[in-house]
């Protein structure tokens, strides 16, 4: 089971929000199958979007982050709900990019650098809030960073790691946000700015076997952290039948009666969890009542 553990400095100026996201990337790679770049783009997108959902302050609100960038991997999509669950989905899951000759994944070729990086947040009532930036790299972690920048003006650090073993096998995953609050000045910067430069990146402590909690500490180092609450998250799809059949019910319906009279059932494939429903012929018709 992942977790979401949310800080704050003692001073109140600096917030820090992380996510051990081990389980909930495997869970994607195992309902999608999808090669080592293809899960890191999507575990990224994945693990940040359920931090950003998990910042909402609405219950029964949600997020939907994604991510169309022209990229060799197509669109990814990402859905929270407020308590920070996730899911999400790859449009070309098992697109192959080999490693380069450091090791390195190219998920900016995967994800591409050329699109949009838009972002739905639904309250549960009134009219959802949009934002959309041009992607500024493709790399998951840097496009939330700019959209935090430029639509929230909240001066924003995020890190996601995403790492595998030596063959390639996904081993972990986890990330953070660190966020000034509004009275943060010059002060609080630099000394981030320092830990950034000096501490190693998250991918290896994470291949080192640093929890999160000790994570955030070495990240957040001349800074006194008070956890503020820790909670279980997963990766979680909300589709049901009743779901399936109000959504075929936005369809016409002449193209309702064509596809009963067509097939003696359909299948309906949910693209978050892969979960498959049956209706039959006199379903279909009964939708229409």
């Amino acid at each position: 089971m992942g977790k979401i553990l949310r800080y704050i400095t003692d001073d109140g100026l600096v917030s820090v929000t992380a996510i051990e996201g081990t389980d909930i990337v495997a869970e994607a790679k195992r309902i999608f199958g999808t090669t080592p770049v293809m899960t890191l783009a999507l575990g990224r997108l994945l693990m940040g979007t359920a931090i950003m959902g998990d910042m909402l302050k609405e219950e029964n609100g949600s997020i939907t982050v994604r991510m169309n960038g022209g990229g060799q991997g197509g669109s990814l999509i990402a859905v929270s709900d407020f308590k920070g669950n996730p899911r999400g989905y790859a449009q070309v899951p098992g697109l192959l990019i080999m490693p380069d000759d450091n090791g390195q994944l190219d998920i900016t070729g995967a994800v591409g650098s050329s699109g949009t990086f838009s972002v739905v947040k639904d309250f549960g009532a009134g009219e959802p809030y949009i934002g959309q930036i041009p992607i500024v790299k493709g790399n998951v972690s840097e496009d939330i960073t700019a959209y935090y920048a430029v639509s929230e003006q909240i001066p924003t650090v995020v890190l996601l790691g995403v790492i595998f073993d030596k063959i390639w096998n996904f081993s972990r995953a986890g990330g953070l946000f660190i966020q000034l609050l509004p009275a943060a000045d010059e002060r609080e910067i630099e000394i981030i700015e320092k830990n950034l430069k000096e501490q190693p990146k998250i991918e290896a402590m994470l291949e080192n076997g640093l929890s999160m909690e000790e994570i955030c500490q070495k990240v957040m180092t001349g800074f006194n952290l008070e956890l503020l609450s820790e909670d279980e998250v997963s990766y979680k799809c909300n589709c049901s039948l009743e779901r399936v059949k109000r959504s075929l019910m936005t369809l016409d319906k002449g193209e309702i009666i064509k596809m009963a009279n067509e097939e003696e059932s359909i299948e309906v494939c949910c693209h978050f969890c892969d979960k498959k429903y049956n209706l039959s012929s006199q379903e279909l018709l009964d939708l229409i009542k």
